[in-house]
């Protein structure tokens, strides 16, 4: 096992920060959490920093602070194209999505499918989102941070360090509820950053040479676009990842919440915009300093040791200190999110439409309970994988037969006013049912030889069929009932209008070119 020193000096500078960071959030959301718009949505006042921050710091748990620098020990740069899709998928989102989930002022991504089909999509999606959210999103997130502590801690049990960043994660969701909880992101965003930042700099410094870094990277492994023989992400998966992206930025209640929480449009766009900046500093935060740990420790027994070893080898006392934060923040920000988005959706999905009396301070109550609920699940759950690690390997891929139907589903409910209920129900059964049937065959089967990330396009083309194909032959729901849920060129028109009384500076499509532009840019560079 690999000796990390940690001094005392190191412990105080994440014990102090684990307390600003609890105590400054729930102090300042203090009166945000009365009714169901304060604790479930922040009271619907968040300013664009804070959304950026905290669509990032939900984003970034753990295992991606840990696993992209282990990826680019391994491999190269490669896993980088699941950053810069996410730019894509963001600017996806805010030109497509976000003004209906406004407009309609849901809580929840299952209410809006309500809206526009009926419950049977409501409670199946909110089915489906609960479950992945506490089986894979949260147990995953906690096991990943439980074997990071335990990598640098080798003396604490996993089920130990399970428990604590479950309790610290906890805190914040029960206490806090989402206003608490994009708070703490942002604080955490910001220490995540800095961390990042100092193991980067120390790498550079270290390292030789650039020419150095890149003569010992893996063959191809400066280079993002991958051939179509590559194991791990071939170029024509690309459209896969993007149909996941989409997903998980535009469709996924953990990540779409906080910019549900947005004080107006504008704010929710610019702070997407700003998340979609900070997801492509990962290539150089993130990624690079796994290769410059590959340039420095040619041998290390594991790749997920590259983070660890190069920030506690080179940085000194304090520094080591502000990383560690970093570590649990990344975690943390995760983890506490899941927990707000699940008891939002227990409560808002299925207690409030079967008990629809039920007042206010009760439903805040009920969402505090599935908070505790689910703790105690996924503190059972999590230090449980390490027993089905060749299993769990499976379902890191199961995000690519269970979502593409899903993303049909909104997209064609959006732009087609003829999408009818029974044809979003078909796609899910149907969509649903066929990829599972797949993740069994071809992943965990291995019956037939098919990329993960090709199945996730195959399986958006049969949600698209399925949906419209159904749609095509039953009845849809009045125009009055979705006539402000479906996208029109007169939207755009209007739109255009308001933002020419704008700056240029204030204008989301302006934003939405720079970051298309950046994004390009940095594309070629490492094509």
């Amino acid at each position: 096992m690999q000796d990390f020193n940690i001094t005392w000096i190191d412990i105080t500078v994440v014990v102090i920060y684990l307390i600003a960071s609890r105590a400054i959030p729930l102090w300042l959301s203090r009166s945000k959490k009365s009714d169901t718009g304060g604790f479930f949505l922040g009271g619907r006042d968040f300013v664009w920093p804070m959304i950026g921050f905290s669509l990032f710091a939900t984003n970034m748990s753990g295992s991606s602070f840990v696993g992209m620098a282990g990826a680019g020990y391994s491999s190269g740069i490669a896993v980088y194209s699941y950053e810069w899709i996410a730019a894509v998928a963001l600017v996806v989102f805010i030109f497509m999505l976000l003004p209906f989930y406004l407009r309609s002022g849901v809580f929840t991504m299952p209410e809006f499918l309500e809206r526009r089909f009926d419950s049977r999509s409501r409670y199946i999606f909110a089915g489906m989102l609960i479950f992945l959210s506490i089986f894979l999103d949260c147990a995953g997130a906690l096991y990943a941070g439980g074997l990071v502590i335990q990598t640098i801690f080798p003396g604490i049990d996993l089920w130990m360090g399970v428990l604590v960043l479950t309790i610290l994660a906890g805190i914040m969701s029960y206490f806090g509820g989402l206003g608490a909880v994009v708070i703490s992101d942002t604080i955490q965003a910001c220490v995540l950053l800095l961390g990042a930042a100092l193991v980067l700099a120390a790498g550079f410094y270290a390292i030789p040479s650039w020419d150095a870094m890149v003569q010992a990277a893996p063959e191809n492994g400066m280079s993002l676009i991958r051939p179509i023989g590559d194991p791990s992400l071939p170029w024509p998966g690309l459209f896969g990842v993007l149909i996941i992206g989409i997903y998980f930025w535009a469709n996924n209640q953990l990540i779409v919440q906080r910019t549900l929480g947005a004080k107006t449009l504008d704010h929710g766009r610019w702070g997407s915009i700003f998340a979609g900046f900070l997801k492509l500093t990962s290539l150089f935060l993130m990624i690079l300093p796994g290769l410059m740990a590959l340039t420095l420790y040619p041998d290390l027994k594991t790749p997920d040791l590259a983070f660890p070893t190069i920030a506690f080898d080179l940085l000194p006392i304090v520094l080591r200190g502000i990383v560690l934060a970093a570590l649990i923040a990344a975690i943390t920000s995760t983890v506490d999110s899941i927990l707000n988005s699940v008891s939002t959706m227990v409560t808002m999905d299925f207690v409030k439409p079967l008990r629809p009396h039920t007042s206010d301070a009760a439903l805040v109550r009920i969402g505090q309970m599935t908070t505790v609920a689910v703790m105690v699940i996924v503190v059972f759950w999590a230090p449980q994988i390490i027993h089905f690690q060749s299993l769990w390997s499976y379902f890191q891929s199961l995000l690519a037969y269970v979502t593409p139907p899903v993303v049909a589903i909104f997209f064609v409910g959006i732009l087609w006013r003829g999408a009818t209920p029974a044809g979003a129900f078909a796609a899910f059964v149907g969509g649903l049912g066929i990829g599972i049937l797949g993740f069994f065959t071809i992943q965990v089967g291995g019956l037939v030889d098919f990329h993960f990330l090709y199945s996730a396009s195959v399986l958006l083309f049969i949600g698209l069929a399925l949906i419209i194909g159904v749609s095509l032959v039953t009845q849809h729901k009045p125009g009055e009932e979705v006539d402000e849920l479906i996208w029109t060129t007169r939207i755009l028109k209007d739109e255009s209008k308001d933002l020419a009384a704008k700056p240029a500076w204030q204008n989301y499509r302006y934003q939405s070119m720079v970051l298309m532009v950046v994004t390009a840019i940095i594309v070629i560079w490492f094509w």
